[in-house]
């Protein structure tokens, strides 16, 4: 989802396992988990997201988007996910300071490289974050907004405890249908166990 008034979807993600999994390939989504791992965004990879979401999405975010997220103080709601040293899929969150040291968190993208889909790296994307969120008294909501037609998004979102809110008409430009709903989840979150965490990018 775009950072500004009139969005552009941003989810096209293959939601993890709308229809369910064969033995071979839960086998395969098995295997293949010795291969990914995890980072973050700095000065020297964000290129790479940046390629990364040209490859994705179906718009362009700006220098500022790229800045914005290499330079955060916080680097917890952001993360990079990659596939035998090859970054394959990315979350990005927005802090909303609110009243005193209270903030909002807001997903702006999330999103995996095709050919990678269906390996549970955007669930695993997700988890982090949530597991982040716990981490931090002072957030108040976790939020993003998702097209209504997009039904795979709202099921893999509610699968993680995110609420519908309220339809916004005409949220989108330039795609059909134009209107969002918004997600939301509040405290508490999920903790990832230590076995839980995932290997992290060196």
């Amino acid at each position: 989802v775009a950072v500004h008034k009139r969005r552009i979807a941003a989810f096209p993600l293959a939601v993890a396992h709308p229809m369910p999994e064969d033995d071979e390939e839960a086998a395969a989504r098995e295997r293949a988990q010795r291969y990914i791992k995890f980072g973050t965004v700095t000065e020297k990879n964000v290129e790479q997201l940046r390629k990364l979401n040209l490859a994705v999405f179906p718009v362009r975010y700006n220098d500022k988007f790229y800045s914005d997220l290499a330079s955060a103080p916080s680097q917890a709601y952001t993360h990079l996910a990659y596939f035998n040293d090859i970054l394959v899929g990315a979350i990005c969150c927005r802090i909303e300071p609110q009243e005193g040291a209270a903030f909002k968190l807001y997903i702006m993208t999330i999103g995996v490289l095709a050919p990678y889909r269906r390996l549970g790296i955007g669930t695993q994307l997700l988890k982090q974050v949530l597991h982040a969120c716990a981490l931090e008294p002072n957030l108040q909501e976790l939020y993003l907004h998702v097209q209504t037609s997009n039904s795979d998004a709202i099921d893999f979102y509610t699968r993680f405890g995110f609420s519908q809110g309220e339809v916004i008409k005409d949220y989108y430009k330039r795609i059909e249908p134009p209107d969002a709903v918004l997600l939301h989840r509040v405290a508490p979150f999920p903790v990832l166990s230590k076995e839980e965490q995932p290997a992290r990018y060196a």
